[in-house]
């Protein structure tokens, strides 16, 4: 079958049925999901010898991101990781292919397309969820995959960790050290794998040191961590001390404890999961974990490559170096 057929099938012309399969623009969104419907229906993909005519790059490595883009715009720690990826791909002269959407079945639909008009050689995959297609679909188009904050679903597929674990001991640990009896974490979407794991082992690192724990949850942005701490704040029993999914709430922290004329670290010490330019120039600066994120960015780039390298080889999963507290005004005055 031919795209010729498809067009035929569909009453379209053959430039609109490319224009689809190929993620280009020229048609319309209701049109693109007919001539991708019909494409999955028929398990259609591009000859082999189409490929080999073909003028697509077999060292790019995609990249799909299920996000608000206006909202991933202002995350500094977003930002670096993809630096971290590009200067990796750079020495092994490969390119990054992103896309960024907030719909889920167009994301599905991004990494067919992608896969089987030979676009890209593998994928990174971040922010897996709780019950995520992406490695039952990875796996069934055959597409290499390297899983980034949480283990895939599929074994074979390989998974670059950060230390959630010691991260978490060591920010409780911090704040406990300094004679807070009474932590707040206000964590990021918990339907993402990572954060049910952050939210997991804070609450293990508290009961380990008999500290009274309060969870409430946000979006990762400013003005949602400043309404989550502000919550928090306004309670009779209000914890004296927070720790923070990222650098964006904990700048919202800091405004949350401003907008009550209450000063930090007096009255609510604040600690950030992710440290940034952002938490240095707030007033006061946020004390806050260095996780490298451009380190995890390379070695989940190294680590898709290597896979791409030996297929058929299950790889073994990696883990970041464990990340640097830096104390700064929010907690130590």
């Amino acid at each position: 079958m031919t795209i010729a057929d498809l067009a035929d099938r569909l009453g379209l012309s053959k430039s609109s049925v490319s224009y689809a399969l190929n993620d280009r623009p020229g048609v319309s969104d209701e049109t693109r999901r007919r001539v991708l419907d019909l494409a999955d229906e028929l398990d259609w993909h591009p000859s082999s010898s189409a490929r080999a005519l073909s003028n697509k790059r077999s060292d790019t490595i995609g990249l799909v991101v299920r996000r608000d883009p206006e909202m991933l715009s202002t995350e500094p720690f977003f930002v670096r990781v993809l630096a971290g990826m590009e200067a990796e791909l750079e020495r092994a002269d490969g390119a990054l292919l992103l896309r960024i959407t907030d719909d889920p079945e167009r994301e599905r639909a991004i990494y067919r397309q992608w896969w089987r008009s030979d676009r890209v050689a593998g994928f990174i995959c971040l922010d897996q969820h709780v019950d995520d297609p992406r490695p039952r679909l990875l796996t069934s188009l055959g597409a290499p995959a390297v899983f980034v904050g949480a283990p895939s679903t599929d074994p074979s597929q390989p998974h670059v960790l950060s230390p959630e674990a010691e991260d978490s001991e060591t920010l409780v640990g911090h704040l406990a050290d300094l004679g807070h009896r009474h932590l707040g974490h206000v964590g990021g979407p918990i339907a993402l794998s990572h954060e049910r794991i952050r939210h997991d082992t804070v609450a293990a690192a508290a009961r380990r040191r008999g500290l009274r724990l309060t969870y409430v949850g946000a979006d990762y942005s400013k003005a949602d961590g400043q309404r989550a701490v502000g919550e928090l704040l306004d309670r009779p029993d209000a914890p004296t001390a927070i720790i923070t999914g990222n650098d964006l709430m904990a700048v919202g922290a800091v405004h949350a404890v401003r907008a009550r004329r209450l000063t930090s670290p007096g009255d609510l010490a604040i600690a950030a999961w992710d440290d940034s330019f952002l938490c240095q120039l707030v007033d006061p600066p946020v004390t806050a974990l260095d996780r490298a994120p451009g380190a995890l960015g390379a070695l989940a780039a190294r680590t898709i490559l290597d896979q791409i390298a030996q297929p058929g080889v299950v790889l073994p999963h990696r883990r970041t170096a464990p990340s640097v507290l830096v104390p700064r005004a929010t907690t130590v005055g």
